[in-house]
């Protein structure tokens, strides 16, 4: 993603305010652009000419929710955790993003608003979790001014969906659930919400983007669309042209809190079902596999003699997890779970994620050049725990140039584990420079990097790795697997042959 001058990532489309009394946030219009001409996306036309029709009967379903909570617990724009990894994501790749300034507050309590959508006629509400997260006390307003006190369901912070109950004594309009995998970029949908709390808002714009991942947890796979949405929209629908709900929308990438086009919401089929388990038991189980795992590009695959990549490889294994427990390692790439197909870290994750704890599974594992399986017993993702870690820090943005290794290695001799602060345990080959011009460079070996393995045959010393690295060659791969230890945490990188 190009560099752009103070971007920012405003995940919690919640509007927030301290109050003393106040009933709502304010809103401030700016005389200067009151009436500026609506953007391109918003001018765009169904079929019809209008989505009037859509709106009529979808927009009764759709609720503002208003939290009360600590001040303490509130910031500026209620950015919820989610936001925090959203703003890693980009310092990762060394793009600084401003945090907002703190704000003295003037009362113990603060509110927040955001939106959500009636599922059934006994008023079952979907939202985000992030709009109700750490809530003292929810509220919820309907469309035609009905203000109702709610009660919290269940939530799940990893799928950032909460499910909350009103009580209205009478059936409640409802919007169904659509089809989100039936999206095409380019098709028309709507976005629904109350944007700064100003009332119920739609606006209109198409799919960007598909299978955006923003590396906020295992069920990253959000829907890009340029259809305005601002603080407050939060938890509110995105409906297709056939007024179904496709999404959730849940967050905005913009230089200033505002919309600039760029929005993302949970897909329906993938919260449909978060909902559907939230309805049954008020929370989620995530299962845990404690692995570090990284992609299977073309150089790994021809390193490990894989035909096709795909499959996540295991970087490192957790001591006393359910991984060692079921024999996995370091460098064995995992194909299946249950008979379904990984073909990426991601896969990995939400397949383990979906996995209640406790239950039995088999692990399609590719090892020393062929498939094996292995009987796991899935353990409770703990907070802080990720299920299976996609990439290792050293694993990302690695690329790969001209197939030829162009390395010099040395013994590990006191002295340079005293410099490396290598303990006695690690055993291997340091590497005392590299060519800039040869693949190893291109795929990111540096100096000071320990080969502790080559294509998971351990290694002790320098002799042991050029032996290794020889033997490879002869039996006609294509490419080497490097274990590499680095600041203390171990990595895979696959080094291409001379063609």
């Amino acid at each position: 993603m190009s560099r752009i001058h103070r971007k920012h990532y405003a995940a919690a489309l919640v509007g927030a305010a301290v109050i003393a009394g106040a009933a709502s946030p304010p809103f401030a219009v700016n005389s200067s652009n009151a009436f500026a001409a609506p953007s391109d996306t918003g001018g765009i036309l169904a079929a019809s000419g209008s989505f009037a029709s859509i709106v009529d009967a979808d927009k009764p379903a759709v609720v503002t929710i208003t939290t009360t909570m600590k001040a303490s617990d509130a910031s500026t724009d209620q950015e919820p955790r989610m936001d925090e990894q959203f703003r890693q994501f980009f310092e990762d790749q060394g793009i600084p993003l401003p945090r907002p300034a703190p704000q003295h507050r003037g009362s113990e309590h603060a509110m927040a608003l955001g939106s959500g959508f009636i599922i059934s006629p006994d008023g079952v509400i979907v939202t985000n979790n992030h709009v109700i997260d750490n809530a003292l006390d929810i509220k919820v307003t309907l469309d035609d001014g009905t203000e109702l006190p709610a009660k919290l369901i269940g939530t799940d912070p990893k799928s950032d969906v909460a499910v909350l109950k009103i009580g209205a004594g009478k059936p409640l309009q409802t919007i169904a659930w659509g089809d989100s995998d039936g999206l095409k970029l380019g098709d028309q949908i709507l976005a629904i919400g109350n944007p700064f709390g100003i009332g119920t808002t739609v606006t209109a714009g198409i799919v960007s983007a598909r299978g955006r991942d923003l590396h906020s947890g295992p069920y990253d796979d959000f829907i890009q669309i340029d259809a305005p949405i601002n603080h407050g929209n939060s938890g509110g629908p995105l409906v297709n042209r056939e007024g179904k709900v496709v999404g959730i929308n849940t967050a905005i990438y913009s230089p200033n809190g505002g919309s600039v086009g760029v929005g993302f919401a949970i897909p329906s089929d993938e919260a449909k079902a978060i909902v559907a388990k939230l309805e049954k038991n008020g929370s989620i189980n995530h299962g845990y596999l404690g692995v570090q795992i990284q992609p299977v590009t073309k150089d790994v695959a021809d390193a490990v003699g894989l035909d096709k990549t795909g499959g996540a490889l295991v970087a490192a294994v957790s001591a006393n997890t359910p991984a060692a427990n079921a024999g996995l390692k370091p460098g064995d790439i995992v194909t299946s779970v249950g008979g379904e197909t990984v073909k990426t870290p991601k896969d990995l994750s939400r397949l383990v994620a979906d996995l209640a704890p406790g239950t039995r599974e088999v692990l399609g594992v590719w090892r020393d050049g062929r498939t094996i399986d292995l009987n796991v017993t899935v353990g409770a993702n703990a907070d802080g725990q990720k299920q299976a870690e996609a990439e290792s820090p050293q694993a990302r943005g690695q690329a790969f140039g001209q197939p030829s290794l162009g390395i010099g290695l040395a013994d590990l001799t006191p002295d340079v584990r005293q410099q490396l602060s290598l303990p006695r345990s690690v055993s291997g080959a340091v590497v005392a420079n590299v060519n800039p011009d040869k693949s190893a460079a291109a795929a990111g070996i540096q100096s000071g990097d320990v080969i502790v393995s080559v294509n998971d045959r351990p290694v002790r010393n320098a002799r042991d790795v050029k032996a290794a690295v020889a033997e490879a060659g002869k039996a006609g791969r294509k490419s080497v697997l490097l274990l590499v230890e680095r600041d203390g945490s171990k990595t895979f990188i696959a080094v291409p042959f001379a063609a």
